[in-house]
């Protein structure tokens, strides 16, 4: 699993690849260009997999995050991503990612979604809000 390492201040923690989406700009077209951005990595987006939110306690913010599978078909990881808060780009083995700070928190629900193949359905996971860092979770 590809993921980014994330600095907000003091706090450094892992993320899927991502961001938001510009006006008139498709989920999955999206997901490409923030991939590239952040990763160095080209990709083929597959079917969505996890749908949560992420709702800051003041209600000033409220970010729905949509995570997809995805096949990487080209591109090298860069050490130098667009995004000045990334961190470095990690390949997670599935069976490790439960053990990351990954935000939102989603990893056993990830993991549980990766492993049931491609007959898998996309669940709903309700709130999914990290206190330390509600203003920097975006769509993955």
């Amino acid at each position: 699993v590809v993921t980014v390492r994330h600095r907000a201040g003091a706090h450094s923690y892992h993320l899927l690849p991502g961001g938001g989406v510009a006006y008139g700009e498709a989920l999955a077209d999206a997901l490409v260009r923030e991939v590239a951005e952040e990763t160095g990595l080209r990709i083929e987006v597959g079917a969505p997999l996890l749908l949560s939110d992420t709702i800051a306690p003041d209600g000033g913010r409220h970010v729905v995050n949509v995570t997809f599978a995805a096949d990487v078909t080209g591109g090298a990881v860069t050490d130098r991503p667009d995004d000045p808060r990334v961190e470095g780009v990690d390949l997670v083995a599935l069976e490790r990612l439960t053990e990351l700070d990954l935000r939102p928190p989603v990893a056993r629900e990830l993991v549980e979604a990766l492993s049931a193949g491609p007959d898998a359905r996309a669940r709903y996971l309700g709130p999914r809000y990290t206190p330390e860092d509600g203003a920097h979770t975006r769509l993955t």
